[in-house]
């Protein structure tokens, strides 16, 4: 069980396959959670179909990789927008993404620290969202990244004594299929936000991946409990 190995969730598409495949050329064993098969061949071999938002049937998939791999990087990635105003956001849905968006988090971290802490070392980084800044339409999904970027400095506290750091990625507008659901690409609101990014393009998930390699490097020790927004620029200012 020496060889080094990665966890993300959520990594069959968009921003969790780029990282799974950073993280592979970055020389780690990528295991991706999914209830999707991956896109990419090199990430199917290792990937573990499950629905991160049921509780039991997470922490066995887990185990089985615990038992199995010596796991010190895991990538909270997985998540659902729904995005709504608030007179029109659904309570029913409230549940739903905080059970996939959040709840996943805690277990799937639970489920790996005891083999981190016994080798002396991990890194944790969260996917949230320049949504924590505040965004019109996002009531739940601004409500599930918040609650990732406070666990994430809770747990940095933590777990900075255990050789284990803690960060988050927070991705601005990234082209996505979940973007593009969200702002069809001919749209006035597409056309919008992409004049608004400073750096006069849209971000690419392989741009949040270069990101969370950054922090999941053991060079980045000293970095824990802080948010790198990926953003363009877009939140400056």
């Amino acid at each position: 069980m020496s060889e080094p190995c990665a966890v993300v969730t959520g990594g069959a598409r968009n921003i969790g396959q780029a990282i799974a495949l950073r993280l592979q050329r970055d020389g780690y064993r990528t295991i991706v959670l999914d209830i999707e098969e991956p896109e990419s061949e090199s990430l199917k071999a290792d990937a573990r179909r499950v629905d991160l938002g049921e509780v039991e049937a997470t922490r066995e998939v887990l185990d089985k990789i615990a038992r199995h791999h010596n796991v010190d990087c895991l990538v909270n990635n997985v998540g659902v927008v729904r995005p709504a105003l608030l007179d029109e956001t659904r309570v029913e849905d409230f549940d739903p993404l905080m059970h996939l968006n959040v709840r996943s988090a805690l277990v799937c971290t639970q489920a790996l620290l005891p083999g981190m802490r016994e080798r002396g070392q991990g890194r944790i980084v969260m996917n949230a969202s320049r949504v924590v800044l505040g965004k019109e339409a996002r009531t739940l999904y601004s409500a599930t990244k918040g609650a990732l970027q406070s666990m994430a400095r809770t747990w940095s506290l933590e777990l900075a004594a255990d050789g284990i750091t803690v960060n988050c990625v927070a991705p601005g507008p990234i082209a996505t299929s979940a973007f593009w659901e969200n702002n069809p690409p001919n749209s006035e609101r597409a056309r919008r936000i992409i004049e608004n990014i400073p750096v006069q393009r849209m971000g690419q998930p392989e741009d949040v991946a270069q990101a969370v390699s950054f922090f999941c490097d053991s060079r980045s020790g000293f970095i824990t409990g802080q948010t790198l927004f990926v953003c363009g620029g877009v939140t400056v200012g």
